[in-house]
């Protein structure tokens, strides 16, 4: 699958930011743990936006985007590898935007509310990297670029997502438990402009499913980037 911006007029770029101060409607988890970040991926029905769970296997053209939490502060990059091979960095960039900052507290979608990646491609596993670099505190913010992202490769080992027979029975949905927010691979085998990154922060995240929410946290504050995977299956 590709992860495809819609065409909406007011999508000037592909990833933009929407935040808006959560502070009274802070959500529970994000105050435990000393560093926390929150992932909830949704899919659009009608005009609506409906949380689903982060092993769902979408079909073609289906709709997505994520809404992201920390409990601190820092910078935010998302890369995506496709099942075509393709790979590219979603965020930030040039004309998107380079102002990839992250506030505790505050809620960001991806891409901006009135936007969405669709989903295309053949049938397996989209791998979106999601690199959070902490910023140390009294440190002035300060924009980070990540290298260029390696020219097309070959398409990735074809997998095929498989429904969970039990939540299928259950919830009549297929949801794919290898799917979802997921501990990165070595450095030697992460995208070239990410393996060069020194993501030590990466070695001591949990990934824990609070209903429908993806949570990555560290028993520790961070002190260095975190680097992570999430897994979007689809047909």
């Amino acid at each position: 699958m590709n992860l495809r911006t819609s065409l909406f007029p007011m999508l000037a770029a592909i990833i933009a930011w929407a935040a808006a101060g959560c502070a009274a409607g802070q959500p529970k988890t994000l105050a435990q743990g000393p560093h926390r970040m929150e992932i909830t991926l949704e899919c659009l029905q009608g005009d609506v936006w409906k949380v689903e769970d982060p092993g769902l296997v979408f079909a073609q053209d289906d709709r997505v985007r994520f809404r992201f939490h920390t409990n601190f502060d820092g910078y935010l990059y998302v890369m995506n590898q496709a099942t075509s091979g393709d790979y590219q960095t979603l965020f930030p960039r040039e004309d998107t935007g380079q102002q990839n900052r992250i506030e505790a507290g505050k809620e960001y979608v991806v891409p901006a509310t009135q936007g969405w990646f669709r989903v295309a491609g053949p049938p397996g596993y989209d791998v979106l990297y999601w690199m959070v670099t902490p910023l140390s505190l009294g440190a002035q913010p300060k924009y980070q670029p990540l290298p260029p992202p390696p020219k097309p490769g070959a398409a990735p080992p074809r997998l095929i997502p498989r429904c969970d027979d039990t939540i299928f029975k259950a919830r009549g949905e297929c949801v794919d438990s290898s799917a979802g927010a997921k501990e990165a691979p070595p450095a030697d085998k992460l995208p070239d402009n990410l393996s060069a990154t020194p993501a030590s922060g990466s070695r001591q995240l949990v990934f824990i499913r609070e209903k429908d929410v993806s949570v990555v946290a560290s028993p520790v504050p961070l002190t260095a980037p975190a680097i992570y995977e999430f897994r979007l299956a689809h047909r």
